[in-house]
Protein backbone atom coordinates (compact mmCIF):
# COMPACT_ATOMS: atom_id res chain seq x y z
CA UNK A 1 0.00 0.00 0.00
CA UNK A 2 1.69 3.32 -0.70
CA UNK A 3 1.86 6.15 1.15
CA UNK A 4 -1.06 8.80 -0.92
CA UNK A 5 -3.65 5.47 -0.66
CA UNK A 6 -2.87 5.13 3.20
CA UNK A 7 -3.31 8.42 4.01
CA UNK A 8 -6.65 7.97 2.08
CA UNK A 9 -7.88 4.62 3.74
CA UNK A 10 -7.23 6.44 7.35
CA UNK A 11 -8.88 9.26 6.42
CA UNK A 12 -12.38 7.10 5.36
CA UNK A 13 -12.14 5.11 8.61
CA UNK A 14 -11.95 8.07 10.62
CA UNK A 15 -15.33 9.49 9.06
CA UNK A 16 -17.02 6.59 9.38
CA UNK A 17 -16.17 6.11 12.92
CA UNK A 18 -17.44 9.93 13.36
CA UNK A 19 -20.60 9.22 11.40
CA UNK A 20 -22.35 8.39 15.11
CA UNK A 21 -24.85 5.84 15.41
CA UNK A 22 -27.59 5.82 12.95
CA UNK A 23 -31.16 6.21 14.09
CA UNK A 24 -33.02 3.63 14.80
CA UNK A 25 -34.87 1.10 12.53
CA UNK A 26 -38.18 0.95 15.02
CA UNK A 27 -40.25 3.72 16.13
CA UNK A 28 -40.10 4.35 19.21
CA UNK A 29 -43.45 3.29 21.24
CA UNK A 30 -44.69 6.01 24.09
CA UNK A 31 -48.48 4.56 24.19
CA UNK A 32 -49.86 3.11 27.22
CA UNK A 33 -53.58 1.94 27.58
CA UNK A 34 -55.99 4.81 28.65
CA UNK A 35 -57.88 4.26 31.78
CA UNK A 36 -61.62 3.19 31.56
CA UNK A 37 -64.85 4.33 33.12
CA UNK A 38 -63.49 7.01 34.76
CA UNK A 39 -64.84 10.74 34.79
CA UNK A 40 -62.24 13.06 33.84
CA UNK A 41 -63.94 16.32 34.68
CA UNK A 42 -64.64 15.72 38.73
CA UNK A 43 -66.57 17.75 40.24
CA UNK A 44 -66.27 20.92 38.43
CA UNK A 45 -68.46 24.15 38.84
CA UNK A 46 -71.46 23.98 36.32
CA UNK A 47 -71.48 26.99 33.74
CA UNK A 48 -73.80 28.67 31.10
CA UNK A 49 -72.81 25.83 28.49
CA UNK A 50 -73.52 22.94 31.07
CA UNK A 51 -76.48 23.93 32.83
CA UNK A 52 -78.62 24.37 28.95
CA UNK A 53 -77.40 21.19 28.92
CA UNK A 54 -78.92 20.08 31.98
CA UNK A 55 -81.94 21.49 31.27
CA UNK A 56 -82.57 20.49 27.55
CA UNK A 57 -84.46 17.09 26.94
CA UNK A 58 -82.93 14.38 25.40
CA UNK A 59 -82.72 14.04 21.22
CA UNK A 60 -83.07 17.71 21.63
CA UNK A 61 -80.47 20.58 19.54
CA UNK A 62 -79.02 23.54 21.91
CA UNK A 63 -77.30 26.49 20.14
CA UNK A 64 -74.34 28.75 21.75
CA UNK A 65 -74.08 31.65 20.43
CA UNK A 66 -70.30 33.76 20.50
CA UNK A 67 -68.46 34.60 23.19
CA UNK A 68 -65.94 32.62 25.52
CA UNK A 69 -66.84 30.21 27.77
CA UNK A 70 -64.73 29.42 30.28
CA UNK A 71 -66.20 25.96 31.99
CA UNK A 72 -65.95 22.28 31.63
CA UNK A 73 -68.58 20.21 30.22
CA UNK A 74 -70.32 17.02 30.59
CA UNK A 75 -72.65 15.71 28.34
CA UNK A 76 -74.59 12.91 29.71
CA UNK A 77 -78.37 12.55 27.54
CA UNK A 78 -78.29 12.23 23.33
CA UNK A 79 -78.49 15.76 21.85
CA UNK A 80 -76.90 18.27 19.21
CA UNK A 81 -74.71 20.93 20.31
CA UNK A 82 -74.11 23.46 17.82
CA UNK A 83 -72.19 26.75 18.08
CA UNK A 84 -73.14 29.95 16.13
CA UNK A 85 -71.31 32.53 15.30
CA UNK A 86 -67.49 30.63 16.38
CA UNK A 87 -67.98 30.60 20.02
CA UNK A 88 -64.71 29.59 21.81
CA UNK A 89 -64.79 27.33 24.87
CA UNK A 90 -61.50 27.96 26.88
CA UNK A 91 -60.52 25.32 29.30
CA UNK A 92 -57.87 27.53 31.21
CA UNK A 93 -54.79 25.56 30.69
CA UNK A 94 -56.61 22.98 33.05
CA UNK A 95 -57.40 19.68 33.10
CA UNK A 96 -60.04 18.81 30.73
CA UNK A 97 -62.62 20.21 28.30
CA UNK A 98 -65.43 18.06 27.10
CA UNK A 99 -66.73 14.50 28.20
CA UNK A 100 -69.35 12.81 26.13
CA UNK A 101 -71.07 9.97 28.61
CA UNK A 102 -73.88 9.58 26.26
CA UNK A 103 -75.05 7.84 22.97
CA UNK A 104 -75.66 9.92 19.76
CA UNK A 105 -74.44 12.88 21.10
CA UNK A 106 -73.39 15.89 18.48
CA UNK A 107 -70.62 18.69 18.63
CA UNK A 108 -70.35 21.10 15.78
CA UNK A 109 -68.71 24.43 15.13
CA UNK A 110 -67.27 25.53 18.72
CA UNK A 111 -63.39 26.36 18.74
CA UNK A 112 -62.25 24.36 21.75
CA UNK A 113 -59.00 25.41 22.88
CA UNK A 114 -56.02 25.54 26.14
CA UNK A 115 -56.27 22.28 27.86
CA UNK A 116 -54.28 21.19 30.93
CA UNK A 117 -50.64 19.67 30.42
CA UNK A 118 -50.45 16.70 32.58
CA UNK A 119 -49.45 13.30 29.75
CA UNK A 120 -50.43 11.07 32.95
CA UNK A 121 -53.71 12.65 33.25
CA UNK A 122 -54.09 12.39 29.63
CA UNK A 123 -55.64 16.27 29.35
CA UNK A 124 -58.14 16.14 26.55
CA UNK A 125 -60.21 18.66 24.48
CA UNK A 126 -63.11 16.26 24.01
CA UNK A 127 -63.30 12.66 25.13
CA UNK A 128 -66.02 10.52 23.93
CA UNK A 129 -66.93 7.19 26.35
CA UNK A 130 -70.45 6.28 24.56
CA UNK A 131 -71.35 4.89 20.60
CA UNK A 132 -72.55 7.57 17.66
CA UNK A 133 -70.98 9.90 18.15
CA UNK A 134 -70.37 12.79 15.73
CA UNK A 135 -67.67 15.51 16.14
CA UNK A 136 -67.55 18.17 13.14
CA UNK A 137 -66.65 21.17 11.68
CA UNK A 138 -64.46 22.21 15.42
CA UNK A 139 -61.21 23.80 15.87
CA UNK A 140 -59.06 22.61 18.56
CA UNK A 141 -56.46 24.40 19.10
CA UNK A 142 -53.84 24.70 21.90
CA UNK A 143 -54.54 21.06 23.20
CA UNK A 144 -52.84 18.06 24.37
CA UNK A 145 -55.04 15.20 23.25
CA UNK A 146 -57.09 16.06 20.67
CA UNK A 147 -60.31 14.19 20.13
CA UNK A 148 -60.37 10.41 22.39
CA UNK A 149 -62.73 7.83 21.69
CA UNK A 150 -62.69 5.11 24.16
CA UNK A 151 -65.06 2.27 23.23
CA UNK A 152 -66.85 4.32 20.93
CA UNK A 153 -68.41 2.37 18.14
CA UNK A 154 -69.75 3.89 14.98
CA UNK A 155 -68.62 7.05 15.55
CA UNK A 156 -67.86 10.04 13.25
CA UNK A 157 -64.86 12.50 13.00
CA UNK A 158 -65.26 14.67 10.35
CA UNK A 159 -63.66 18.17 9.62
CA UNK A 160 -62.06 19.01 12.47
CA UNK A 161 -58.83 21.59 12.58
CA UNK A 162 -56.71 19.84 16.01
CA UNK A 163 -53.21 21.50 16.92
CA UNK A 164 -51.17 20.62 19.89
CA UNK A 165 -49.08 22.33 21.70
CA UNK A 166 -45.90 24.00 21.81
CA UNK A 167 -44.09 21.49 23.68
CA UNK A 168 -41.11 19.12 22.55
CA UNK A 169 -42.63 16.11 20.60
CA UNK A 170 -42.26 13.57 23.36
CA UNK A 171 -44.25 15.75 25.57
CA UNK A 172 -47.38 15.92 23.23
CA UNK A 173 -50.61 14.47 23.29
CA UNK A 174 -52.51 12.49 20.63
CA UNK A 175 -54.54 14.46 18.01
CA UNK A 176 -57.18 11.34 17.87
CA UNK A 177 -57.09 8.66 19.57
CA UNK A 178 -59.42 5.35 19.26
CA UNK A 179 -59.34 2.34 21.47
CA UNK A 180 -61.87 -0.27 20.99
CA UNK A 181 -64.25 2.08 18.83
CA UNK A 182 -65.03 -0.39 15.90
CA UNK A 183 -66.48 1.62 12.38
CA UNK A 184 -65.72 5.03 12.90
CA UNK A 185 -65.55 7.33 10.49
CA UNK A 186 -62.45 9.40 10.49
CA UNK A 187 -62.57 12.72 7.15
CA UNK A 188 -61.71 15.50 6.42
CA UNK A 189 -59.30 16.64 9.29
CA UNK A 190 -56.25 18.72 9.58
CA UNK A 191 -53.97 17.64 12.49
CA UNK A 192 -50.62 19.77 13.21
CA UNK A 193 -48.09 19.36 15.72
CA UNK A 194 -48.98 17.10 17.48
CA UNK A 195 -47.75 13.95 18.82
CA UNK A 196 -49.85 10.71 16.57
CA UNK A 197 -53.40 9.93 15.12
CA UNK A 198 -53.83 6.60 17.10
CA UNK A 199 -55.79 3.35 16.28
CA UNK A 200 -55.76 0.86 18.91
CA UNK A 201 -58.19 -2.23 19.05
CA UNK A 202 -60.35 -0.29 16.48
CA UNK A 203 -61.88 -3.00 13.63
CA UNK A 204 -63.48 -1.46 10.31
CA UNK A 205 -62.07 1.80 10.16
CA UNK A 206 -62.79 4.32 7.22
CA UNK A 207 -59.76 6.87 7.65
CA UNK A 208 -60.29 9.55 4.54
CA UNK A 209 -59.22 12.41 3.13
CA UNK A 210 -57.00 14.00 6.31
CA UNK A 211 -53.54 15.27 6.32
CA UNK A 212 -51.31 14.92 9.00
CA UNK A 213 -48.08 17.79 8.94
CA UNK A 214 -45.79 18.50 11.67
CA UNK A 215 -46.08 14.96 13.87
CA UNK A 216 -44.42 12.50 15.36
CA UNK A 217 -46.81 9.89 13.61
CA UNK A 218 -49.49 10.91 10.79
CA UNK A 219 -51.38 8.13 11.68
CA UNK A 220 -50.11 5.02 13.64
CA UNK A 221 -52.42 1.44 13.54
CA UNK A 222 -51.57 -0.82 16.93
CA UNK A 223 -54.19 -4.07 17.05
CA UNK A 224 -56.46 -2.68 14.25
CA UNK A 225 -58.05 -4.95 11.35
CA UNK A 226 -60.21 -4.19 8.00
CA UNK A 227 -58.77 -0.32 7.98
CA UNK A 228 -59.40 1.40 4.40
CA UNK A 229 -56.67 4.49 4.45
CA UNK A 230 -57.72 6.70 1.36
CA UNK A 231 -57.07 10.04 0.31
CA UNK A 232 -54.89 11.47 3.23
CA UNK A 233 -51.99 13.79 3.16
CA UNK A 234 -49.23 12.86 5.84
CA UNK A 235 -46.38 15.21 6.02
CA UNK A 236 -43.95 16.30 7.61
CA UNK A 237 -44.02 14.11 10.39
CA UNK A 238 -41.36 11.76 11.90
CA UNK A 239 -43.17 8.65 10.09
CA UNK A 240 -45.97 8.98 7.89
CA UNK A 241 -48.07 6.31 8.52
CA UNK A 242 -46.79 3.37 11.02
CA UNK A 243 -48.80 -0.09 11.14
CA UNK A 244 -47.81 -2.36 13.57
CA UNK A 245 -49.82 -6.11 14.03
CA UNK A 246 -52.98 -5.16 11.68
CA UNK A 247 -54.96 -7.54 9.54
CA UNK A 248 -56.85 -6.06 6.25
CA UNK A 249 -55.57 -2.95 5.21
CA UNK A 250 -56.03 -0.97 2.02
CA UNK A 251 -54.15 2.11 1.88
CA UNK A 252 -55.01 3.80 -1.24
CA UNK A 253 -54.32 6.83 -3.32
CA UNK A 254 -52.40 8.75 -0.66
CA UNK A 255 -49.66 10.91 -0.20
CA UNK A 256 -46.84 10.52 2.06
CA UNK A 257 -44.46 13.38 1.75
CA UNK A 258 -41.14 14.18 3.45
CA UNK A 259 -41.69 12.65 6.53
CA UNK A 260 -37.38 12.76 7.78
CA UNK A 261 -37.53 12.25 11.37
CA UNK A 262 -35.24 10.02 12.88
CA UNK A 263 -37.22 6.94 11.16
CA UNK A 264 -38.54 8.97 8.88
CA UNK A 265 -40.43 6.06 6.75
CA UNK A 266 -43.42 6.99 4.40
CA UNK A 267 -45.03 3.70 5.07
CA UNK A 268 -43.88 1.40 7.61
CA UNK A 269 -45.18 -1.95 8.10
CA UNK A 270 -44.20 -4.51 10.97
CA UNK A 271 -45.52 -7.74 10.77
CA UNK A 272 -48.52 -6.64 9.37
CA UNK A 273 -50.87 -8.95 7.46
CA UNK A 274 -53.08 -9.22 4.08
CA UNK A 275 -52.96 -5.60 3.13
CA UNK A 276 -52.66 -3.79 0.10
CA UNK A 277 -50.95 -0.69 -1.06
CA UNK A 278 -51.66 1.20 -4.16
CA UNK A 279 -51.96 4.23 -6.16
CA UNK A 280 -49.99 6.23 -4.03
CA UNK A 281 -46.97 8.81 -3.91
CA UNK A 282 -44.34 8.34 -1.67
CA UNK A 283 -41.85 11.31 -1.96
CA UNK A 284 -39.08 13.08 -0.46
CA UNK A 285 -38.70 10.98 2.47
CA UNK A 286 -35.91 9.12 4.70
CA UNK A 287 -37.51 6.10 3.46
CA UNK A 288 -40.30 5.01 1.32
CA UNK A 289 -41.56 1.99 2.28
CA UNK A 290 -40.00 0.12 5.55
CA UNK A 291 -41.27 -3.51 5.83
CA UNK A 292 -40.36 -5.59 8.71
CA UNK A 293 -41.93 -8.94 8.61
CA UNK A 294 -44.69 -8.15 6.86
CA UNK A 295 -46.40 -10.37 5.32
CA UNK A 296 -46.80 -12.15 8.85
CA UNK A 297 -48.42 -15.46 7.40
CA UNK A 298 -48.71 -16.66 3.59
CA UNK A 299 -52.79 -16.20 3.60
CA UNK A 300 -52.00 -13.14 1.30
CA UNK A 301 -49.14 -11.61 -0.64
CA UNK A 302 -48.29 -7.92 0.32
CA UNK A 303 -49.66 -6.45 -2.94
CA UNK A 304 -47.84 -2.79 -3.74
CA UNK A 305 -48.65 -1.74 -7.12
CA UNK A 306 -49.45 1.59 -9.28
CA UNK A 307 -47.40 3.31 -6.60
CA UNK A 308 -44.98 6.39 -7.29
CA UNK A 309 -41.64 6.08 -5.01
CA UNK A 310 -39.87 9.50 -5.67
CA UNK A 311 -37.08 10.85 -4.58
CA UNK A 312 -36.70 9.34 -0.95
CA UNK A 313 -33.29 8.43 0.02
CA UNK A 314 -34.26 4.93 0.03
CA UNK A 315 -37.57 3.62 -2.01
CA UNK A 316 -38.00 0.67 0.03
CA UNK A 317 -36.09 -0.67 2.70
CA UNK A 318 -36.62 -4.87 3.57
CA UNK A 319 -35.57 -5.92 6.90
CA UNK A 320 -34.44 -9.90 5.70
CA UNK A 321 -37.70 -11.02 7.59
CA UNK A 322 -39.55 -10.06 4.88
CA UNK A 323 -41.38 -12.30 2.90
CA UNK A 324 -44.28 -12.64 0.22
CA UNK A 325 -44.38 -9.29 -0.46
CA UNK A 326 -45.12 -8.31 -4.66
CA UNK A 327 -44.31 -5.45 -6.51
CA UNK A 328 -45.47 -4.68 -9.97
CA UNK A 329 -46.20 -1.54 -12.04
CA UNK A 330 -44.98 0.97 -9.33
CA UNK A 331 -42.56 3.52 -10.41
CA UNK A 332 -39.52 3.81 -8.80
CA UNK A 333 -38.35 7.28 -9.43
CA UNK A 334 -34.57 9.14 -8.61
CA UNK A 335 -33.83 7.67 -5.18
CA UNK A 336 -30.92 7.67 -3.99
CA UNK A 337 -31.10 3.86 -3.06
CA UNK A 338 -34.05 2.35 -5.09
CA UNK A 339 -34.31 -0.55 -2.61
CA UNK A 340 -32.36 -1.48 0.49
CA UNK A 341 -32.11 -4.95 1.97
CA UNK A 342 -30.51 -4.88 5.90
CA UNK A 343 -27.80 -6.72 6.91
CA UNK A 344 -26.79 -9.41 4.92
CA UNK A 345 -29.90 -10.89 3.99
CA UNK A 346 -31.91 -10.97 0.19
CA UNK A 347 -35.19 -10.76 -1.57
CA UNK A 348 -35.17 -13.81 -2.92
CA UNK A 349 -38.71 -14.71 -1.03
CA UNK A 350 -40.20 -11.21 -2.81
CA UNK A 351 -41.09 -11.02 -5.96
CA UNK A 352 -40.58 -7.47 -8.63
CA UNK A 353 -42.65 -8.90 -11.37
CA UNK A 354 -45.79 -11.14 -11.94
CA UNK A 355 -46.15 -12.41 -15.00
CA UNK A 356 -45.31 -10.08 -18.13
CA UNK A 357 -45.52 -7.10 -15.74
CA UNK A 358 -42.68 -5.44 -13.83
CA UNK A 359 -41.91 -2.19 -12.28
CA UNK A 360 -40.63 1.23 -13.81
CA UNK A 361 -37.13 1.97 -12.69
CA UNK A 362 -35.41 5.46 -13.13
CA UNK A 363 -31.98 3.81 -13.25
CA UNK A 364 -32.75 1.19 -16.09
CA UNK A 365 -30.08 1.11 -18.83
CA UNK A 366 -31.86 -1.38 -21.01
CA UNK A 367 -33.67 -0.65 -24.08
CA UNK A 368 -36.43 -1.60 -26.01
CA UNK A 369 -36.00 -3.28 -29.60
CA UNK A 370 -39.38 -4.44 -30.34
CA UNK A 371 -41.28 -1.28 -28.61
CA UNK A 372 -43.36 -3.53 -26.45
CA UNK A 373 -42.80 -1.23 -23.47
CA UNK A 374 -41.11 -4.05 -21.56
CA UNK A 375 -37.00 -3.88 -21.33
CA UNK A 376 -35.49 -6.18 -23.35
CA UNK A 377 -33.31 -7.17 -20.03
CA UNK A 378 -33.72 -7.70 -17.18
CA UNK A 379 -33.23 -4.96 -14.35
CA UNK A 380 -30.65 -6.20 -11.40
CA UNK A 381 -29.00 -3.79 -8.53
CA UNK A 382 -25.93 -4.60 -8.73
CA UNK A 383 -24.72 -1.06 -7.60
CA UNK A 384 -21.45 -1.64 -5.34
CA UNK A 385 -21.67 1.30 -3.13
CA UNK A 386 -25.38 0.84 -2.37
CA UNK A 387 -24.30 -3.04 -1.26
CA UNK A 388 -21.86 -2.08 0.16
CA UNK A 389 -23.97 0.40 2.62
CA UNK A 390 -26.57 -2.53 3.18
CA UNK A 391 -23.88 -3.92 4.85
CA UNK A 392 -22.88 -0.69 6.86
CA UNK A 393 -25.30 2.47 6.91
CA UNK A 394 -22.19 4.79 7.96
CA UNK A 395 -20.68 3.94 4.39
CA UNK A 396 -23.56 7.10 3.61
CA UNK A 397 -21.10 9.76 4.56
CA UNK A 398 -19.28 8.73 1.53
CA UNK A 399 -22.80 9.67 -0.76
CA UNK A 400 -22.00 12.20 -3.87
CA UNK A 401 -18.48 12.17 -2.68
CA UNK A 402 -15.22 11.06 -4.90
CA UNK A 403 -15.58 7.83 -2.88
CA UNK A 404 -18.47 6.57 -4.01
CA UNK A 405 -17.91 7.64 -8.14
CA UNK A 406 -14.52 5.93 -6.82
CA UNK A 407 -16.14 2.61 -5.80
CA UNK A 408 -18.51 2.43 -8.94
CA UNK A 409 -15.77 3.20 -11.39
CA UNK A 410 -14.09 -0.05 -9.53
CA UNK A 411 -17.45 -1.92 -9.77
CA UNK A 412 -17.98 -0.67 -13.73
CA UNK A 413 -14.01 -1.87 -14.85
CA UNK A 414 -13.59 -4.90 -12.70
CA UNK A 415 -16.50 -7.32 -13.11
CA UNK A 416 -15.19 -9.56 -10.60
CA UNK A 417 -16.11 -7.38 -7.14
CA UNK A 418 -19.84 -6.91 -8.61
CA UNK A 419 -21.94 -8.01 -5.92
CA UNK A 420 -24.91 -10.45 -6.38
CA UNK A 421 -27.85 -8.62 -7.07
CA UNK A 422 -30.30 -7.43 -4.36
CA UNK A 423 -33.55 -8.35 -6.64
CA UNK A 424 -34.27 -9.05 -9.93
CA UNK A 425 -37.52 -7.50 -11.86
CA UNK A 426 -37.71 -9.56 -15.19
CA UNK A 427 -39.96 -7.71 -17.18
CA UNK A 428 -38.62 -3.73 -16.32
CA UNK A 429 -41.39 -0.66 -17.67
CA UNK A 430 -39.87 1.40 -19.75
CA UNK A 431 -42.19 4.55 -19.09
CA UNK A 432 -44.10 5.37 -15.81
CA UNK A 433 -47.34 4.58 -15.07
CA UNK A 434 -50.07 6.77 -14.78
CA UNK A 435 -51.66 7.45 -11.80
CA UNK A 436 -53.64 10.70 -10.87
CA UNK A 437 -51.60 11.25 -7.78
CA UNK A 438 -48.20 11.35 -9.94
CA UNK A 439 -49.70 13.57 -12.32
CA UNK A 440 -50.25 16.09 -9.68
CA UNK A 441 -46.77 15.81 -8.19
CA UNK A 442 -45.39 16.75 -11.86
CA UNK A 443 -42.87 15.37 -14.10
CA UNK A 444 -40.33 13.72 -12.50
CA UNK A 445 -36.64 15.22 -13.11
CA UNK A 446 -33.59 13.06 -13.42
CA UNK A 447 -30.38 12.67 -11.01
CA UNK A 448 -27.12 12.02 -12.89
CA UNK A 449 -23.66 11.00 -11.65
CA UNK A 450 -20.25 12.28 -13.05
CA UNK A 451 -17.99 9.50 -13.76
CA UNK A 452 -14.91 8.67 -12.19
CA UNK A 453 -11.27 8.77 -13.66
CA UNK A 454 -8.32 6.56 -13.21
CA UNK A 455 -6.67 8.64 -10.45
CA UNK A 456 -9.72 7.92 -8.63
CA UNK A 457 -9.38 4.12 -8.32
CA UNK A 458 -6.86 3.90 -5.83
CA UNK A 459 -9.32 5.49 -3.46
CA UNK A 460 -12.00 2.96 -4.79
CA UNK A 461 -10.22 -0.06 -3.87
CA UNK A 462 -8.82 1.00 -0.64
CA UNK A 463 -12.47 2.00 0.61
CA UNK A 464 -13.52 -0.97 -1.03
CA UNK A 465 -11.01 -3.56 1.10
CA UNK A 466 -13.21 -1.86 4.30
CA UNK A 467 -16.19 -4.27 3.00
CA UNK A 468 -15.73 -7.14 0.77
CA UNK A 469 -13.20 -9.55 -1.31
CA UNK A 470 -14.08 -10.07 -4.67
CA UNK A 471 -16.76 -12.27 -6.33
CA UNK A 472 -17.80 -13.74 -9.64
CA UNK A 473 -17.81 -12.11 -12.64
CA UNK A 474 -22.00 -10.96 -13.25
CA UNK A 475 -23.10 -9.05 -16.18
CA UNK A 476 -26.57 -8.05 -17.04
CA UNK A 477 -28.42 -10.50 -18.92
CA UNK A 478 -31.40 -10.51 -21.43
CA UNK A 479 -34.49 -11.78 -20.37
CA UNK A 480 -35.36 -15.52 -21.76
CA UNK A 481 -38.68 -16.72 -22.84
CA UNK A 482 -37.77 -20.01 -20.40
CA UNK A 483 -37.73 -17.31 -17.01
CA UNK A 484 -41.36 -15.90 -18.57
CA UNK A 485 -42.59 -19.07 -18.71
CA UNK A 486 -42.37 -19.73 -15.22
CA UNK A 487 -43.19 -16.37 -13.74
CA UNK A 488 -46.12 -16.99 -14.69
CA UNK A 489 -46.63 -20.38 -13.90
Amino acid sequence: MNRITAILLAGASVAICVAGVRASAQPAESHEAPVLGVSSLGDAAMGEIGRRIASAPKGSTVEIGPGVYRERIRIDRALTLVGTGSPVIDGEGSGDIIEITAPGVTIRGFTIRNTGISLDKENVAIRVLAARATIENNVLDDVLFGIDLREAPDSVVRNNRIGGKELDIARRGDGLRLWRSDNVLVEGNHFHDGRDAILWYSKGVVVRGNSAIDCRYGLHLMFSDDVRIEGNELARNSVGLYLMYSTGVEIIGNRFLQNRGPSGYGIGLKETDRFTVRDNVIAANRVGVYIDGSPFTTAQPGLFTRNTVAYNDIGFAFLPSARGNELTENNFIDNIDQVSVSGRGDLSANRFWSGDIGNYWSDYTGYDQNEDGIGDFVHESQTLFENMMDKEPKLRLFLFSPAQQAIEFVGRVLPAVRPEPKFTDEVPLMAPVEIDAMRRMGAASSRALGGAGVGLLGLGMSVLALARGSGGDRGPRRRSGRNMAEQGS
